[in-house]
C-alpha cells in the first residue's frame, strides 16, 4: 500500500508517494536525488544520514515516510539558507575538517542543531554534541578545531546582528 507524504524540504514544499515504512534517507537519495545525505549504516550508529526536522538532529535511515508528514526538514544541500550555516561551512572549512568528506554531510548538519541550541558550545559541549558521528579519516582533531572555529564565527555574528 502506498501513501502521499507532504513536507517542506529546505524550504520548498514537497509530496512524495512512496511505501509507508520507506526511509527518509532513500527518499532524499532515490527520489529527491539530494545525495548529500549519505546512507553508511543504515541503523542509526554512524551520522552520515543526519538531517535537520524540526531544527533537531535525526538519523535519516531511522526516519519512516509515515513520519514527516508536514514536517519541516534541512539536508546538507538546504544549509545555506540556514541562518547558520555559511559560518559553519566557513569554520569546517578554514580548519580542513575532513579529508574524504563522507561524513561531512552528516557532521554539518549535527553541528547546526548544536550551535542553533548552544552558539556558546565550548570543546566539551561540541565534542558531546557529534558524538553520534562517525568519521574513518580524520581523527577527529580537525573537525573538532572546524566546529570550534564554527562556533566562534557564530559568536562573532551574533555580536555584529546586536551592534
Amino acid at each position: 500500500m502506498t501513501m502521499t507524504t507532504t513536507f517542506t524540504l529546505n524550504g520548498k514544499p514537497v509530496t512524495v508517494d512512496c511505501q509507508p515504512e520507506t526511509r527518509l534517507a532513500d527518499i532524499l537519495r532515490d527520489r529527491l536525488t539530494l545525495t548529500g545525505t549519505k546512507i553508511a549504516c543504515s541503523v542509526g550508529r554512524c551520522g552520515a544520514c543526519t538531517v535537520l526536522i524540526g531544527g533537531k538532529a535525526v538519523n535519516g535511515c531511522l526516519i519512516m515516510a509515515w513520519q514527516i508528514e508536514n514536517a519541516d526538514i534541512v539536508t546538507v544541500e538546504g544549509l545555506d539558507a540556514h541562518p547558520l550555516g555559511p559560518a559553519i561551512r566557513a569554520g569546517l572549512e578554514e580548519e580542513n575538517a575532513f579529508q574524504c568528506g563522507y561524513c561531512a554531510p552528516g557532521f554539518s548538519i549535527a553541528l547546526t542543531a548544536l550551535l542553533t541550541e548552544n552558539p556558546d558550545a565550548g570543546e566539551e559541549e561540541i565534542r558531546s554534541g557529534l558524538e553520534g558521528n562517525i568519521c574513518r579519516c580524520t581523527g577527529y582533531h580537525s573537525i573538532i578545531r572546524g566546529a570550534l572555529n564554527a562556533a566562534r564565527r557564530i559568536r562573532e555574528q551574533s555580536l555584529a546582528i546586536g551592534d
